[in-house]
């Protein structure tokens, strides 16, 4: 059974699941979709074309599917999709895309703190944290496990790969590349692998190790972008990892943080 507080607002074509809960003065108002055992605290506004998932935790405050904060938007028809089992904290911020029949898209087990902005045609992963007044930027893509700290400004454009670690208040320009430990102000830099983040994934042995000897031909050897990677394929041809990080290297538009 659904719990509406006689408060809130529902307007227009609302389909709400089993076992939702919407708190008091919350707007839903669009064609939202919100699936079963979501939790929608108090003050919470949702509006536009809006697809939640089931078992979300949305807290007081949050503002899901309000235009993009773009010049390029011309109220075009576009939508946000979110998955399943995602915390989103207080006053966190979740704008719709630009571009018609766009999407901004955040997927399964993420966990956004309070004050976190998700801009439009933003793409995030599963099991990303995105830590108190993190700002990501429109277009921003970031990959699964990566870990963004606290106040990290994070610019359009840029993708952030998995497993990643950005430190408190890093500025990122460019995209960090998977696997990486990075931080600073007012430019990033990677420092090396996020050794701890890995072993907690359960990377260990030779796994760890081969990655360790990637980061170290291209970021701590004197061999340019070009070269480190013809050596990486020739050296690490057929494994997983490595090759994710290539892919990842190449399909760079935005050039990579070093």
């Amino acid at each position: 059974m659904e719990k509406i507080h006689p408060s809130s607002i529902i307007k227009g074509d609302v389909k709400i699941g089993e076992n939702v809960y919407i708190g008091p003065y919350s707007v839903i108002e669009g064609k939202i979709e919100i699936g079963d055992g979501t939790y929608i605290d108090s003050h919470v506004v949702i509006k536009g074309s809006v697809k939640i998932g089931k078992n979300n935790k949305i807290l007081s405050g949050v503002k899901i599917g309000f235009p993009p904060q773009d010049v390029k938007y011309k109220g075009e028809d576009t939508e946000i999709i979110i998955g399943d089992n995602n915390i989103i904290r207080e006053f966190t911020t979740i704008h719709k895309a630009t571009g018609e029949g766009e999407k901004t898209i955040i997927g399964n087990g993420n966990f956004l703190m309070a004050y976190s902005h998700i801009a439009h045609n933003c793409r995030i992963g599963n099991e990303v944290i995105i830590v108190n007044g993190a700002q990501l930027g429109g277009h921003v893509e970031v990959e699964d496990y990566a870990f963004i700290s606290s106040l990290c400004l994070i610019h359009q454009f840029v993708r952030i790969g998995k497993y990643v670690m950005l430190g408190g208040g890093t500025h990122v320009k460019k995209d960090i590349v998977p696997y990486a430990l990075c931080y600073g102000t007012p430019d990033a830099e990677i420092k090396g692998i996020n050794s701890i983040g890995l072993r907690r994934r359960g990377f260990k042995g030779e796994r760890l190790l081969n990655i360790k000897r990637a980061f170290k031909i291209l970021f701590f050897s004197d061999l340019n972008t070009t070269q480190a990677i013809e050596k990486l394929k020739n050296e690490f041809e057929g494994n997983e990892d490595i090759e994710h990080l290539i892919n990842f290297i190449e399909g760079s538009k935005r050039g990579i943080t070093k």
